[in-house]
């Protein structure tokens, strides 16, 4: 289990700091990479090489945007064996529905225990 975590702390740290290196070393904005990483994770787990690293890094690779891709990318394959053509428009948003309602409900749960104010 130990290292376990190891492997998901590593991995997951490794994907983060790419992600901070694009921030610092080029003038793509924090949209467009966060785009980047959703539309790499697709890319790679269509090309059936997310999947081994999933399963290799555990958390590491499932938690950060890559792993949303993955996740949309496999709901859709999957929808897509099962109801046809039409999976192509379900499957990403069947597969992520769980994930999207937990921070949904987290996120207002949070907004009537905590007090809004600006920054300022």
């Amino acid at each position: 289990m130990l290292l376990d975590i190891l492997k998901a702390f590593l991995i997951g740290g490794a994907v983060c700091a790419v992600g901070q290196l694009l921030i610092d070393f080029t003038k793509l904005t924090p949209a467009r990479i966060l785009t980047g990483f959703v539309v790499t994770g697709v890319i790679l787990s269509a090309l059936g090489l997310y999947k081994p690293f999933a399963d290799f890094a555990g958390a590491g690779a499932t938690v950060p945007l890559t792993g949303f891709g993955h996740l949309l990318a496999e709901g859709i394959r999957k929808t897509i064996e099962n109801d046809g053509l039409l999976g192509i428009f379900t499957g990403g948003l069947t597969a992520a529905a769980g994930g999207v309602t937990a921070a949904l409900l987290f996120g207002m749960t949070a907004s009537f225990i905590f007090k809004q104010r600006d920054k300022s």
